[in-house]
């Protein structure tokens, strides 16, 4: 994975009872952690690829977490993640990026989603790595432009490990 999902959601300062969207959830690695660290809130897992629907569903049983819903969504449609509007106080966007085909329809549905103040935690591949994804990796710079033309504002850069760019962005 390279990147470490709990030290990364601790740059972010969740409380027990935050509402959490992983959009694009892979196979749950943030859904979990950031179900650990919301007791009594709420993580929408939100995944594409069905076959990752049942991987996540395994993993928060074995995990014994009630608080992880796990959602079919097209992320790059506006109202394609089945959350409601204004909803989420954080919404985690980590190594998709560089898979959105869409990114103003994606970005379009984070900014739906999170309520005013929300917060995007942002992390993906740099253009440096070698490994996997970072052929189409997109450059910090663009992914901030992209964010920031959508009316978010950037908060802070975080370290995400050595193949990875960090950071957090606010909705206005």
């Amino acid at each position: 994975m390279f990147s470490d999902p709990t030290k990364n959601l601790k740059a972010l300062g969740l409380h027990e009872n935050s509402i959490v969207a992983d959009l694009g959830a892979g196979t749950g690695f943030y859904s979990i952690a950031a179900g650990h660290m919301v007791p009594r809130g709420k993580v929408y897992a939100v995944e594409i690829a069905k076959d990752f629907l049942e991987t996540i569903r395994n993993k928060v049983k074995e995990a014994h977490l009630n608080n992880v819903e796990i959602l079919w969504g097209d992320i790059e449609n506006l109202g394609g993640s089945s959350i409601g509007d204004n909803i989420a106080d954080v919404a985690i966007v980590s190594n998709v990026l560089f898979q959105v085909e869409n990114k103003d329809r994606f970005t379009d549905e984070i900014k739906r989603i999170l309520k005013p103040k929300g917060r995007v935690l942002l992390v993906d591949w740099s253009t440096d790595s070698l490994v996997m994804g970072s052929k189409h990796a997109i450059p910090k710079n663009k992914a901030r432009e992209m964010f920031e033309k959508k009316g978010f504002v950037f908060e802070r850069d975080i370290d995400a490990g050595a193949h990875h760019y960090g950071m957090i962005l606010t909705k206005l």
